[in-house]
């Protein structure tokens, strides 16, 4: 009989599915999609509409005013400037150029001049060479895609002096649901999303790490002006590049937006999971 805390390597499972996303859809990378400052920039907005989850985040953090934040997968900043207000300081690593660029901007625009940006993956990361630790707080928020979730986590806990928070996702998203069905319609082959928390929560058993866990979830709409808006936007993440592509996902979409207060929304909700130990 196998025990699936001795006889399963879960690490190996994480990075047969990541696998598995990143063949499924080659080229559809987190760095690579938020590449462009418009793409970035409505990323922060959406954000914004949603601001209570940012608010639940910071107040979910045991943080002081002499705190010294390490924000992994920054994206425009959505965590990393409000941090800022409360904090003595923030490092935020952020791979993708868009994103870098619309944090720059909002971080001048918030005053916040106690924000360094590190413009690399985190499997790239020296945490010696490119970073300032030891921090008192680590936070990887929705932005666990590295191939080898272990070795993230060890990197994070080199950097941290005390806390580290991940949030990640439980269950089916309504992304996975959309890709799936656009998937093959678009390119002749089935999407297969990325590893849940439950592998993460077992990566983290095997390495002796036995995490507070709250689950909950959230609801997101993100609005479009016109349909023509939402084609645009959603066709770098479809990888749709052809006139043939873009049309599957119009008549796609045109299903599946919801007209509301003269905008079109994309509803979207999905059960997810912070953990977090002290080190």
């Amino acid at each position: 009989m196998i025990d699936p805390l001795k006889d399963i390597d879960w690490n190996e499972v994480w990075k047969s599915r990541t696998r598995g996303n990143r063949e499924s859809s080659p080229g559809r990378d987190c760095a690579r999609i938020w590449e462009s400052r418009e793409s970035a920039l409505r990323f922060w907005n959406m954000c914004q509409t949603n601001y209570h989850r940012t608010e639940m985040v910071i107040q979910g953090t045991d943080i002081t005013p002499d705190s010294r934040v390490l924000d992994i997968g920054a994206g425009p900043g959505t965590l990393a400037i409000p941090f800022a207000g409360k904090v003595a300081h923030v490092t935020a690593v952020e791979p993708a150029e868009g994103m870098c660029s619309v944090l720059k901007e909002k971080s001048a625009e918030f005053g916040r001049e106690n924000i360094d940006i590190v413009q690399k993956r985190w499997e790239d990361v020296d945490v010696t060479a490119d970073l300032q630790p030891p921090y008192d707080v680590v936070i990887a928020s929705f932005s666990l895609g590295m191939q080898d979730i272990r070795a993230a986590i060890e990197k994070m806990m080199q950097a941290s002096s005390r806390y580290i928070y991940l949030y990640h996702f439980a269950g089916e998203t309504s992304w996975d649901r959309q890709w799936q069905e656009l998937w093959p319609r678009l390119h002749g082959q089935a999407y297969q999303p990325g590893p849940k928390c439950d592998v993460l929560y077992n990566v983290l058993y095997q390495m002796g790490i036995y995490p507070h866990i709250r689950t909950f979830r959230l609801e997101h709409n993100q609005p479009y002006a016109s349909l023509d808006e939402a084609v645009s936007a959603l066709a770098p993440q479809a990888q749709a590049e052809t006139e043939e592509q873009k049309t599957v996902l119009r008549e796609y979409l045109r299903g599946a937006l919801r007209a509301e207060n003269g905008a079109l929304l994309m509803p979207g909700s999905s059960i997810r999971v912070k953990m977090w130990w002290e080190k």
